[in-house]
């Protein structure tokens, strides 16, 4: 198959266009799919017709060597097809629920919500139950965990290891993080992550958080225009990659208050419909007390409801676990041996007040009460 997937092994590309390609980060014939013909026009100078012939090229081999789909297909053999797609459960019966199994491969999971809401503790989570075999939920794979907030934490992928039985060691070698210091970084990332992901075999990509940095970069209404732009190639690229490469996807996103909003959630997730109509599936995170609330706001199949989660030693759990304190041992007394206690203390209380006014030369005994 690693021979299949060489740039040099597709009719017409010779050593001079296979140096050109690989020169911009196009290492295989994946990374012409993922990458799209107008992009490898732009990064090689080439013609624009000449990239669109050599990516579809590049598509029609992989689709006689059966990595990607037919371009005419029948309901029932996509139906078998989607039987196929792997599924990471969540560790909690609660998100499962919601998400029908578990977090999809080839497809963009959205998780938005203010902060504090456990968007980052999910995708930690998440990164340590991909790793778990199949028969427990989990694919197997590795993680490629792009952090632009420089929240990820190892200690935490430890501490979630430890409370499912893993190896902190194996966990924590099969996650490959990549720091994001500004939004051009952050695509570059991306187009660079072919080869990564097929030397770790990465079952899943984790962009926390996927929109923070042009948010923070593009200010004003007049870079509304780029920014939405170059945030819409990275949230395409990110898709084109899950659906590629067979992994799931999940993107963290940030919040903001809605002033038009007089009555009911004034929160609404930022980056606009670029990245509304580009996720698959997108769900609302928010917190209630001590507990929080996961929300399906958007689904192809999947109906909108709601579900309620918590945050523990092992990530997101349910809410029944934080339930589970060890009560106060209470000592039951029998009812006579309680009555015969109170009749005991009555007494001695009024052979003390008999003995007292003795002393003070009352006549009086015990008798009299």
């Amino acid at each position: 198959m690693v021979e299949d997937l060489r740039l040099d092994s597709l009719e017409g590309v010779g050593p001079v266009t296979t140096r050109k390609l690989s020169d911009a980060g196009v290492h295989n014939i994946m990374d012409l799919i993922v990458r799209g013909p107008v992009d490898i026009a732009e990064i090689t100078g080439m013609e624009k017709d000449t990239a669109e012939k050599i990516v579809n090229k590049a598509r029609k081999h992989l689709v006689e060597n059966g990595l990607l789909a037919k371009d005419f297909i029948s309901a029932s053999e996509l139906y078998k097809t989607r039987q196929s797609i792997g599924k990471i459960s969540t560790g909690t019966n609660c998100l499962d629920t919601l998400f029908d199994g578990g977090v999809e491969t080839r497809a963009l999971t959205e998780v938005y919500g203010e902060f504090g809401c456990g968007k980052t503790q999910f995708a930690h989570t998440m990164s340590v139950m991909v790793q778990k075999s199949k028969e427990e939920g989990g694919l197997e794979g590795g993680v490629l965990y792009i952090d632009t907030e420089g929240t990820f934490r190892p200690e935490r992928i430890v501490q979630i290891a430890q409370a499912h039985d893993m190896d902190p060691e194996k966990v924590l070698d099969r996650i490959i993080v990549a720091r994001a210091y500004n939004s051009a970084h952050q695509v570059l990332i991306l187009e660079e992550a072919g080869a990564i992901i097929e030397q770790n075999n990465v079952k899943l990509i984790v962009a926390d958080s996927a929109v923070g940095l042009f948010r923070a970069e593009y200010l004003g209404r007049g870079t509304l225009s780029v920014r939405q732009q170059k945030l819409n190639h990275f949230v395409h690229l990110l898709v084109r990659i899950a659906e590629t490469y067979d992994c799931a996807a999940i993107a963290t996103n940030q919040v903001m208050a809605s002033p038009d909003v007089f009555f009911g959630d004034p929160t609404r997730p930022i980056g606009g419909n670029v990245v509304a109509h580009t996720s698959t599936y997108r769900i609302y995170f928010k917190k209630s007390g001590k507990k929080r609330i996961a929300r399906m706001v958007d689904s192809p199949h999947h109906p909108e409801e709601e579900v309620i989660f918590a945050l523990g030693e092992a990530g997101v759990i349910d809410p029944e676990e934080t339930d589970k304190k060890p009560k106060k041992a209470t000592k039951k007394v029998d009812k006579k041996t309680k009555g015969s206690e109170v009749e005991a203390k009555v007494e001695d209380e009024v052979e003390d007040t008999v003995e007292l006014l003795e002393d003070h030369g009352a006549d009086i005994t015990s008798d009299d009460f």
